[in-house]
């Protein structure tokens, strides 16, 4: 596994000077702990629907699921009732797509939960980089349809410390022998876990930034 500066190197080599500027700066944690839920609860609808699905017709929709959705209020949503589902079903405002429409109330379920922990901000954005795979766990295992790249995507978007497991950082990490296809196993994430946490000790950056070099150095 190479040191992150010869990574980093590469990536500049295709990129140019103007590298560091592409590069994102996550929110501060006390941003993150003052997130309103509602917005956690939005980012996660978003990035459910547009998995499979043509980003850009779900971002020109977005009003209208804002709308729909009531603001994405957990409260509110996490007391969907029939009728009110029976109602966005046939809601021209949105993709009209069941299954992903139950995940919002059960992820407002998931995040109303987190209220007695401190709250949604408190602790998925004060989730430990250094186990951010424990943080995906949480959000497969608690959350719906948030495993994979969703819940990826949702954290990345909320303004978290986050990997993304796309193509390229995936061809990067199997180039420099972290794993040997694209992870999904307890053992393989634990892999691509342990080698972020060695490239932030050798540079001093977060997941995202590295997840961003390691991408644009293919």
């Amino acid at each position: 596994m190479r040191h992150f500066d010869e990574i980093y190197a590469i990536a500049k080599d295709l990129h140019g000077d103007g590298l560091q500027e592409r590069l994102s700066t996550p929110l501060s944690t006390e941003a993150l702990a003052n997130t309103p839920e509602d917005r956690w609860l939005a980012t996660m609808t978003k990035s459910i629907f547009q998995a499979g699905f043509n980003w850009k017709v779900i971002e020109a929709k977005w009003d209208g699921f804002e709308e729909a959705f009531h603001g994405f209020d957990v409260g509110r949503c996490a007391m969907m009732d029939d009728e009110w589902f029976d109602e966005l079903i046939s809601d021209r405002r949105i993709v009209r797509n069941g299954t992903k429409i139950q995940t919002v109330r059960d992820n407002a379920v998931f995040l109303h939960g987190l209220r007695s922990q401190g709250g949604a901000g408190f602790v998925l954005g004060g989730w430990d980089s250094r186990d951010y795979i424990g943080l995906l766990d949480l959000l497969k295992k608690d959350g719906a349809r948030l495993g994979a790249m969703s819940g990826q995507y949702s954290m990345r978007f909320c303004g978290r410390d986050a990997f993304i497991l796309s193509r390229d950082v995936t061809a990067r990490l199997i180039a420099e022998g972290v794993i040997d296809k694209p992870a999904g196993s307890k053992s393989s994430m634990k892999a691509v876990q342990a080698a972020f946490n060695t490239w932030m000790d050798q540079s001093g950056r977060g997941l995202t930034q590295i997840s961003q070099v390691l991408a644009m150095s293919i």
